[in-house]
């Protein structure tokens, strides 16, 4: 993220440390001046490529392997909205391992305790499917249901003994990491649009007391004791 935050412009605030003088400013980034990838490059679908994350990759280890740059991996987060990292990206795992022993506390809630029960996919006798897999549901869920080619109700209590199948606490954590590692990545030959977007977003605009260049803005004199 270096490579983006050194195109991330400055703003003074008045100093206000024990030691300073008047007329004294820090500079810092702004970063509240943050763009994104333009709504009609997201909205065309053929400008994008599937991408899974294997292991413990980071963002700019996938930048490397898919745009041969590192550091093009706020380009990564942004195609996928990422803002948080640590909540939206996988976990490696040894922060995955610390992270459920913590939330479950022993092993045997982990990985025996249920999370929930999910479906399993029905199909009548034409094959036309009546329940889809991964319903959440109670663990005794049934479902009857008129089968019109054999003229009958059907029951899945009766003949599905497992309809409800049980989703562990492990289960259920996994399959939150697995999603997180699917995401969509913008083809390298489409990068230079959005690189060229971010140079001309992030430099101020000309005009008003607060422009001192296209880099650098003060910021008013907020007086916090009237």
């Amino acid at each position: 993220m270096s490579n983006y935050f050194r195109k991330v412009p400055d703003i003074e605030y008045v100093n206000r440390l024990p030691d300073s003088s008047i007329g004294d400013y820090i500079k810092v980034k702004n970063i509240f001046k943050g763009v994104s990838i333009r709504e009609d490059i997201l909205q065309d679908l053929t400008v994008f490529e599937k991408f899974q994350i294997v292991g413990d990759d980071r963002p700019d280890n996938v930048a490397f392997e898919f745009y041969g740059d590192s550091n093009l991996d706020w380009l990564v987060l942004k195609c996928n909205n990422i803002i948080n990292v640590q909540s939206e990206w996988p976990l490696t795992q040894m922060d995955l391992d610390e992270y459920l022993l913590n939330k479950y506390e022993d092993y045997n809630t982990l990985y025996n305790g249920i999370h929930h029960y999910e479906t399993k996919e029905i199909k009548n006798s034409k094959g036309v499917i009546i329940v889809p897999e991964g319903l959440q549901v109670s663990e005794n869920y049934k479902v009857t249901y008129f089968d019109s080619a054999l003229g009958q109700h059907r029951s899945s209590l009766i003949e599905e003994k497992n309809i409800a199948t049980s989703i562990t606490n492990y289960d259920y954590e996994i399959n939150i990491e697995n999603e997180k590692r699917n995401i969509y990545l913008l083809k390298p030959g489409y990068t230079s649009l959005v690189e060229e977007d971010l140079e001309r977003e992030m430099k101020y605009k000309k005009g008003g007391t607060n422009y001192i260049s296209p880099t650098l803005k003060r910021a008013n004199n907020i007086k916090l004791y009237q």
